[in-house]
């Protein structure tokens, strides 16, 4: 007779495999060990010197746009937009799989046409093994039952979730940093965080718990599913914490997606029950949006080729 497994057993096994296949990626590009990006056009800047009080060291590099110049006048002031893995975002001879998002590019056309305000980037490296720990939204963590959610905290999340105090080392530190250091425009409504995959997820929960900071998140392939394979658990708790804790819509602007091959194609019924959930809270079309890129799978150049559709939703210009 066949063996049947209870279902959370088969999500522990992927929750363990995921947990330990996925950091031997990204592992690789420690700031000890990787070569830094060069981007295409503009420049980048290393923030340097600093010992943050919330997460580890790591890099962090600010893209200024071609033109830029803090001393023209009259004075120019910037959007700002936080993204994470960010050694995967502009030089693709410097990643591990050698892709990049090639953001540099992309951003730097569409200023040049007047189509999104003067803009710059903050590229936020992960934390290699610990990637999962730090992007796993903290706060979902309630709605998974035990003892899965012990099971998850000490394999998938190495056994901490860190997620909460990486977005404390966002807001409480690296923001009021760059808006020292830079002419931004540092009200809500010119600051904006991205993401792909497990980045999709944390910049969704960043702007949900951090409303008056971020006021628009793009989610790129978010990974809803939490672990390497289909699963209720980690969806559920997912839509628990947004019933709940969706930032106001009148104020907010949010844009997912996802593809339809490699691991992208195993996200469509979990993103159709986010999009029910974002109607409900009155998200509309000009405060939300949910594309499906046919063909396209989970990967650096296919978030490079789309890239425009969340830059211009968050901060196009009629």
């Amino acid at each position: 007779m066949p063996t049947h497994r209870p279902p959370a057993w088969n999500i522990w096994k992927a929750l363990s495999l995921f947990a330990a296949v996925l950091p031997l990626a990204v592992a690789a590009q420690s700031p000890a060990e990787a070569a830094l990006p060069q981007p295409t056009v503009g420049t980048l800047q290393r923030v340097e010197g600093l010992v943050w009080r919330h997460v580890d060291a790591r890099q962090v590099l600010v893209w200024l746009p071609a033109g830029y110049d803090p001393a023209a006048q009259p004075a120019r002031r910037y959007n700002v937009l936080y993204m994470h893995d960010g050694q995967m975002l502009f030089d693709a001879r410097t990643t591990w799989n050698r892709q990049a998002w090639h953001v540099d590019v992309t951003l730097q056309r569409l200023i040049d046409a007047g189509r999104v305000p003067d803009t710059l980037v903050v590229a936020v490296w992960n934390n290699g093994p610990l990637r999962h720990s730090e992007y796993f939204p903290q706060k979902f963590l309630p709605f998974v039952a035990e003892p899965l959610r012990a099971q998850f905290i000490g394999q998938a999340l190495r056994g901490q979730p860190r997620a909460d105090a990486y977005l404390r080392f966002l807001v409480e530190e690296l923001k009021p940093l760059i808006d020292s250091r830079y002419p931004t425009r540092p009200g809500r409504e010119h600051t904006f965080i991205m993401g792909s995959s497990m980045g999709g997820l944390i910049s969704i929960y960043a702007m949900n718990e951090y409303p008056q900071v971020f006021g628009g998140a793009a989610g790129l392939s978010t990974h809803w599913v939490g672990s390497g394979q289909p699963n209720a658990a980690l969806p559920l708790a997912a839509f628990n914490y947004l019933r709940d804790h969706l930032a106001d819509p009148a104020t907010h602007r949010l844009y997912m997606d996802h593809g339809t091959t490699e691991l992208d194609a195993i996200y469509a019924p979990y993103q159709r029950f986010v999009d029910e959930i974002v109607r409900d809270r009155g998200y509309t079309a000009a405060s939300s949006a949910s594309r499906v890129f046919d063909g396209t799978g989970h990967n650096e150049r296919a978030w490079a080729q789309r890239l425009e559709v969340p830059l211009l939703f968050l901060m196009g210009r009629p």
